[in-house]
């Protein structure tokens, strides 16, 4: 069997365990290898933890190597936060998958919009984004004023 049809599962799973919280330092580590830390908006831990956050986490072969986490906001929107896959199991469509997932999640939460923040230097999620149909949008919230944030949305 070849890595691209090694079986993929995405499941809400719990943000507190081991494997999550080593993807969110490999996302941190990659992120910071981009961009400065003032321009880094990662959610932390603690935050997954929250009321009205999900985490999606996308394993191949039972190995979490993906995750995103989308957070409801009092509006009726929500922002996808932290969608990061490992170097080693990307280009066989996990980001796509955790995409498609958390967008179905939403729509079921009665989810009207979902926003996002990437960055400049990010073109892979960019080219991501814009063929799941996100459009650019001015800058929202903490990103307002940050060089490097590349601002979009899709309406539900």
């Amino acid at each position: 069997m070849t890595q691209e049809q090694l079986p993929m599962t995405i499941a809400i799973e719990p943000a507190g365990q081991d494997s999550v919280e080593r993807l969110l330092r490999l996302g941190e580590d990659f992120a910071l290898s981009l961009y400065p830390a003032e321009e880094c908006f990662m959610l932390p831990l603690s935050d997954l933890e929250k009321p009205g956050v999900t985490v999606f986490v996308g394993r191949v072969d039972g190995e979490a190597v993906g995750m995103a986490a989308l957070v409801a906001k009092e509006d009726g929107s929500a922002e996808l936060k932290r969608l990061f896959v490992e170097d080693r199991a990307r280009g066989r469509g996990l980001a796509a998958g955790l995409l498609e997932r958390v967008e179905g999640h939403a729509r079921a939460a009665g989810v009207g919009v979902i926003r996002l923040e990437t960055g400049t230097r990010s073109h892979a999620a960019i080219a991501l984004y814009e063929k799941r149909g996100y459009t650019h949008i001015p800058p929202f919230g903490e990103y307002i004023g940050s060089a490097s944030s590349v601002c979009m949305e899709k309406a539900l």
